[in-house]
């Protein structure tokens, strides 16, 4: 199987998905990785073994930010090779691109000229926060399967229920997930999971959304009865939890291990360019967009 290249642009505020993403690929230097500014990410590669656990066969080869002093400290940081004054000097260098920055509102200026080209991309969650501009986006495919999207917690192993588990709660009534900070960017972490756990053909009924100080909370209502509840906490502490209630019994699910999701999301993109497996399906995401968008509204 050959190397796969892939470059990786960043950054966004409270985003450090370049240096985590590309040291999952390739390894990293610790002693340069200690000063990164998100300081989870030195800690949670310290607890993992390089570079048995680094994605075999893919090599993040080139990287891009708006400032090259960063852009400089997260190639040494995570071992990649090349640094780029432009983001298109990818084009032609690369079998796909990361494009690792949550500001959704600049996804479609910045994948433009990466997707005209042919280039597979990974867009960070979340894809747009409006179904117009999700759409804008998928309208600029070359072809199927091109644009990869998701929330890396859709992979998250402990975010998804075992047969067992499902056996023991019974007919899902009601979901209620909540996640730290804002909903914009982060109740994409909640959506994608839940919709993976009750099942995605469901039609959505209606949605309530209601805003509490910098928090958000919005049920959705859907077509067979089920109840899902979504809560960001905004500035409240918290974390990234599922509580899931049936016929039966309930489970409570709490995410705890980034590492292992990234990994996995990588890794399934990995597999889309290699055309082992197809993207996540556009109706797929624009019915979480939906949710994002209704949220926003309320």
């Amino acid at each position: 199987m050959h190397e796969l290249k892939f470059g990786i642009i960043g950054l966004s505020p409270g985003n450090g998905h370049p240096y985590s993403w590309a040291a999952i690929c390739n390894g990293y230097n610790p002693e340069v990785m200690k000063d990164c500014p998100f300081k989870g990410i030195p800690r949670y590669l310290a607890e993992r073994k390089f570079p048995e656990e680094a994605i075999p066969d893919v090599r993040v080869s080139h990287v891009w930010t708006q400032d090259e002093k960063t852009s400089r400290h997260i190639a040494a940081a995570s071992l990649i090779e090349n640094v780029v004054s432009d983001y298109s000097k990818m084009i032609g260098e690369v079998d796909a691109v990361l494009l690792a920055r949550d500001d959704a509102e600049n996804h479609y200026a910045i994948a433009k000229p990466l997707i005209e080209s042919g280039l597979r991309i990974y867009i960070d969650k979340p894809l747009a926060y409006d179904k117009t501009e999700a759409e804008r986006i998928y309208d600029l495919q070359v072809y199927d399967d091109q644009i990869f999207t998701c929330s890396a917690l859709a992979y998250a192993p402990e975010l998804q229920l075992t047969p067992e588990d499902r056996e023991f709660i019974g007919p899902i009534r009601v979901v209620e997930a909540e996640v730290v900070k804002d909903w914009d960017k982060y109740a994409v972490h909640i959506i994608e999971p839940v919709l993976n756990i009750i099942g995605r053909d469901r039609k959505i009924r209606k949605v309530k959304a209601e805003g509490n100080g910098d928090g958000r909370c919005v049920a959705t209502f859907w077509d067979n009865g089920l109840v899902t509840i979504f809560k960001s906490l905004g500035s409240q502490p918290g974390g990234i939890v599922i509580n899931i209630v049936g016929d039966r019994g309930s489970k409570r699910l709490e995410f705890n291990d980034a590492f292992t999701a990234f990994r996995s999301a990588l890794q399934e993109f990995a597999a889309v360019v290699r055309k082992g497996k197809p993207a996540p399906r556009r109706d797929h995401v624009l019915q979480v967009v939906e949710i994002i968008e209704a949220g926003r509204k309320g």
